[in-house]
Order: C-alpha cells, then structure tokens, then sequence
C-alpha cells in the first residue's frame, strides 16, 4: 500500500499496476502479486493472492441521491488463497471482493459507515450503513444467491459494539436477541477497525467480517499527519 505517481500506474483491460505491485485476471482468477516495503518498520512484503469468484455480481449501488459514490460488490463469494514468502505464511478460505469508486473523495460525502458480510448457508448477506456529509442516513441489506443475483432484505435490529482502542464507533445489525460478539479485529486504526464478529443473522449463526470508517477522523489534519507513517509515498 505505497502512494505512487501517475507515471507508475499501468494498465489495460485485464491488468492493472501501482509500482511493483499488481493486479491481473486471467479469465477465472484475480491474481493479486504483493511487492512493498513494511510501514513504519521496513521489511518487505511478497507474495500472491489469488481470489476465484463463485459469483460475479453486475450491480453497483449509489449511495448517494446524486450517485457521486457507488459502491459494486463484484465478488460476493469466493474462494481466497494466499501464499506470502515475506513473512512465509499462506492459508486459503472463503472471501469476497468489492469495490467504492466516485466522482469525489469519499471523506467528501460520508461522515461515517459500518459494513458487515457474512456467508449464510446458501446465500451471502451484506449490511451497509451509514450517515452522509450532510447528517443524511443511509443503508443497504442485501442477500446474494450463489447466481450473484441479489434482493433487498429488512435489516435486523442495530446493535452497538464496543469501541475499539482508538474509540472509533462501532455498530452493526444482529437478528432480535441475540448478542454480536467481537471475536477479533485485525485492524485497529485511529479512524478504521476491521473486525471478526460472532453474531447471528437471518436465523443463522455466523462468523461476519464487519468494518467501521470514520471519515470525520480521517479529515483531521492529525489524522493526515499519520498516514504517510503507514502508507509510505515513493517519489520515484
């Protein structure tokens, strides 16, 4: 994740490249090859991830009335395999893929959101909410059958989670009575967490990646004084 100039940014229809770094598909497969340099501390991180979708989803949805952000969930289900040799670590899995694209910033038109995805036992729920730059809520609640087509859903009751260590708010959606539980967060950062939840939906126990963004934080000049300290900028 190194900021890079125009002038190292490459691509066509099947291939896409920042630097070193690349992204190509090859009719069935996105091959995801990872060639950086660590942040603060500089080792270096290599490897390939390869992501095979079950489904390729044709809908992006606006999130705005204007449709200045839209949001696409390409892949809603997939299959996920990654091979590191710097750290020499792999695993494979269920996994997903999306997309947020626009005509501005997103620190622009959103104050804050809360995303969550669990795979059901035949479908794919994904929960999205939120509130927009002008006080303005919104939220999506979506299944996706293994097609990749999709319906709207009635989002279950909100729930609050706890803060996370920088008290970036938390919430998320969970069927009536039952009680999310944050069973891990891998990223824990002064305006973004991106956690593991134990909680049920749809009359289903799952185990859901869910994400919390604050975009008020991360207009903070102090925020911004941050990033380059965890996504450094080559100038070459």
């Amino acid at each position: 994740m190194t900021e890079r100039g125009e002038k190292r940014v490459r691509r066509d229809a099947d291939h896409f490249a920042v630097g070193p770094s690349a992204l190509s598909w090859d009719g069935d497969t996105l091959v995801i090859d990872i060639a950086e340099i660590s942040a603060p501390l500089p080792y270096p991180v290599r490897g390939t991830v390869r992501v095979r979708p079950e489904m390729i989803g044709t809908t992006a949805f606006a999130l705005d009335p204007d449709a200045r952000h839209r949001w696409h969930p390409v892949a809603p289900r997939a299959r996920v395999e990654v091979e590191m040799t710097h750290p020499d670590v792999r695993w494979s899995g269920d996994g997903y893929f999306d997309s947020n694209f626009g005509d501005e910033p997103l620190e622009a038109g959103f104050d804050d959101w809360h995303w969550a995805r669990a795979h059901l036992k035949t479908d794919v729920a994904v929960l999205y909410e939120g509130r927009r730059r002008n006080g303005a809520p919104f939220d999506l609640a979506l299944k996706f059958d293994r097609q990749g087509r999709w319906h709207d859903v009635a989002p279950p009751p909100r729930v609050v989670l706890p803060r996370t260590r920088w008290l970036v708010a938390r919430a998320t959606r969970a069927d009536p009575g039952s009680v999310p539980r944050v069973a891990k967060t891998w990223i824990d950062a002064p305006f973004y967490a991106r956690s593991a939840l134990d909680t049920r939906l749809f009359g289903e126990s799952v185990r859901a990646v869910h994400e919390s963004l604050s975009l008020g934080r991360f207009r903070s000049p102090v925020v911004q004084s941050m990033l380059p300290y965890r996504m450094p900028r080559a100038f070459w």
